[in-house]
């Protein structure tokens, strides 16, 4: 039986596949200690990895500058976790990538889940799609900090409500994005309430979006985010304020744009 052309067995495999290009992109600060495990994992899954490094002074941008097979940005100095990705996204599409995987370096999100991402991805179905630690739990599920649990229950469920979404975890950062869409956004918050800005944007444009689950982890519940959002009321203070300027936004509409999921327009 003769072998068949390399053509037709290609005719059996999807385009879009063949034409994906996909990044990881990586915000880092003063991840010194995991940085190197948490790459080598990752180049099992995808060899193209952006690592943002957000000013790190621990060491981490020596470790970073002698790798070799990973795509770099370095920040003199700390502009904050919004910004990373912000820059990233900005990058990976200037670069001709068509979609970005975004995962935090402390060991927190699980490289294995890579594979859960790309699977959707080439579903060509979604623009958006969010882990969740909540979506469905598990027995080997770490126990979040208390302050940090009921500040993700409370800004997940406003924006549900206020934007007509259906997420189960609003501040989950390992999340795949479609870059020609994510751009739309026109994001610009740079710290950490960017998920707070970015959710109602998402609504706001018609993203298509769906969650899956990843694993709950905190190595360290000690964890901090530095300066006054380390106080639990100033930081949901934060979040709220950050809300309300996209809700005013996105109602500030003409009477002939498009409405929004949140339902009003002026």
């Amino acid at each position: 039986m003769p072998i068949p052309a390399l053509g037709s067995l290609l005719k059996n495999v999807s385009q879009k596949e063949l034409r994906l290009r996909l990044l990881i992109a990586i915000p880092v600060f003063n991840e010194r200690k995991t940085v190197a495990m948490v790459l080598d994992k990752v180049k099992h899954y995808c060899p193209d990895i952006l690592v943002v490094d957000d000013g790190s002074t621990d060491g981490t941008c020596e470790i970073l500058a002698q790798r070799r097979d990973i795509q770099l940005i370095h920040h003199a100095s700390n502009e904050g976790y919004g910004r990373s990705l912000i820059d990233a996204f900005n990058y990976a599409y200037s670069h001709g990538y068509d979609w970005a995987i975004t995962m935090d370096c402390d060991e927190q999100h699980e490289p294995e889940s890579i594979p859960g991402f790309i699977g959707e991805i080439n579903s060509d179905r979604w623009d958006v799609i969010s882990g969740s630690r909540y979506l469905r739990t598990g027995p080997g599920d770490d126990m979040p900090p208390v302050d940090r649990r009921a500040i993700n229950v409370e800004m997940t469920d406003l924006v549900n409500t206020m934007f007509g979404l259906h997420i189960t975890d609003a501040f989950c950062g390992f999340k795949a994005h479609r870059l020609r869409e994510t751009l739309k956004l026109r994001l610009d918050e740079g710290g950490y309430a960017f998920p707070i800005q970015f959710w109602p944007r998402v609504a706001k444009y018609g993203l298509r979006m769906t969650e899956i689950p990843v694993r709950l982890i905190y190595n360290d519940p000690n964890r901090h985010f530095g300066g006054k959002l380390d106080d639990a009321d100033y930081r949901l203070k934060h979040y709220l304020g950050v809300l309300q300027a996209e809700w005013d936004k996105i109602c500030d509409l003409s009477p002939d744009d498009p409405v929004p999921c949140c339902g009003r327009r002026r």
